[in-house]
């Protein structure tokens, strides 16, 4: 039976050359699966029936991520008018977690050479398994029916998905061909078309459809700017830098006010976080945390501790940071690569701070009325007892009074300073050569 021009041609030679008048659209997904990852594809969807495609291939690649964007997906995807194709590509590729049921969703369900799918244990908010427990064993059963139900929608094998729920399995594409987790397992997107030519999908509707595919065309297509922002958002890692570069932003503002561009960066950093954390499940309990480093941080410039409130906030940040991403709803969190930096950046910050401060406190004053203590400077009006002089000294003319009589045109060191007076002495009276005067009465 031949089908209608652009939903499934009469079978044609495999190695026919590409045709016009039959084409698929393609879109990427190489990142976690979040709402602007679903909006996407439920646009794509649409589209591409729209616009007569044979078939939307969707390409991924993912960690995981939000089981609520996965379920968006997958109802999308059984109620789609048009054959939806999932190629888990290129080599090394990966359909983790929520990844696994989306291919498993698939009209036709395909896997590159070298490629994983599986390990779809829900987790957490700890980091780990779900603990033993009626709440997690609601949540492990609800997953598993969730994901035996769209296996069974597809005729695919449904012992195996669960047990990629309830043991976290993981398989490779060949043996994921063999026990029929997949249909296909092709080399690239035009072998992949190749052997789906000739298969019969089931739509929503009930029609089955004799695909056509060999030769067809390849549309791309892409997020739109809009969706890539909050696609890009919607990474934890973004959202853990830009909340760091928002407050180091304000933070130099704060020092340094008047800058201005510190501060309008931090501003949208922070706002931009803000943004990802209405993409990004957060743990309110890690959040404050963070805050608390932050604010402990930021107390050691002005307080006195020593290092321990700097330490302290270190503390707090950096376990604020391991909790930040609520992990009961996704498998997608922070990487503890950056978690360790941003550590490491804060720690030598706050040392240094400390530093400078002990540092100061133990050192010679060098501004003000006791840094100008041990200055020479030249004698441009001459001094004697109880005659006031002149003494040239940082490009400045001070009223210089001694009980010695100096010369004008001679050097003079200053000993003491009271208000714009300096008593001075001349340079060579110490008998110590370039030794600072405080020193040398000390040695006398």
């Amino acid at each position: 039976m031949l089908l209608p021009v652009g939903r499934g041609q009469a079978l044609s030679d495999s190695t026919a050359a590409p045709s016009h008048d039959r084409w698929v659209d393609l879109i990427d997904i190489d990142g976690s699966i979040n709402p602007a990852a679903a909006d996407f594809i439920e646009e794509a969807i649409g589209k591409a029936n729209a616009g007569g495609a044979s078939a939307l291939v969707i390409r991924l690649d993912t960690p995981g991520g939000l089981l609520s964007s996965a379920q968006k997906i997958v109802k999308a995807m059984l109620n789609a008018p048009l054959p939806v194709i999932v190629y888990v590509a290129p080599a090394g590729a990966f359909a983790a977690s929520a990844g696994t049921f989306l291919t498993e969703a698939a009209n036709i369900a395909a896997m590159a050479p070298g490629t994983t799918i599986g390990a779809a244990h829900p987790i957490e908010a700890n980091g780990g398994d779900v603990p033993e427990g009626k709440g997690a064993e609601k949540i492990e059963n609800f997953t598993a029916a969730f994901a035996k139900t769209i296996a069974h929608q597809r005729g695919r094998n449904e012992a195996w998905i669960e047990e990629a729920v309830r043991k976290s399995s993981s398989i490779g594409e060949a043996e994921a061909l063999k026990l029929h987790v997949i249909d296909i397992v092709a080399k690239d997107v035009d072998d992949l078309l190749k052997q789906a030519t000739g298969r019969t999908v089931t739509l929503a509707d009930g029609h089955a459809i004799k695909l056509d595919l060999a030769g067809a065309a390849i549309r791309p297509a892409h997020m739109t700017l809009g969706q890539s922002v909050l696609n890009r958002l919607a990474d934890p890692n973004i959202m853990y830098l830009l909340m760091i570069a928002g407050v180091i932003g304000l933070y130099l503002e704060f020092m340094h006010p008047g800058v201005s561009l510190p501060g309008v960066a931090g501003a949208i950093c922070l706002l931009l976080a803000l943004a990802s954390f209405q993409l990004i499940p957060i743990n309110v309990a890690g959040l404050l945390l963070i805050v608390l480093g932050m604010g402990l941080l930021i107390a050691e410039l002005f307080v006195t501790s020593y290092g321990v409130l700097g330490i302290g906030g270190v503390i707090a940040f950096v376990i604020g940071s391991l909790f930040l991403v609520d992990t009961s709803q996704t498998n997608v969190t922070v990487s503890r690569g950056i978690i360790a930096g941003a550590a490491v950046g804060f720690s030598a910050i706050v040392l240094g701070i400390g530093y400078l401060a002990i540092k100061g406190r133990r050192g010679r004053a060098s501004t003000g009325g006791e840094g100008m203590i041990g200055k020479v400077g030249e004698v441009r009006a001459a001094i004697a007892p109880g005659v006031a002089g002149q003494l040239f000294v940082n490009g400045e003319i001070w009223r210089a009074v001694s009980d010695q009589t100096i010369a004008a045109g001679t050097r003079a060191r200053i000993i003491t300073v009271s208000g714009l007076e300096v008593t001075v002495t001349p340079e060579s009276s110490t008998g110590l050569g370039d030794v600072p005067t405080w020193i040398a009465s000390k040695i006398r």
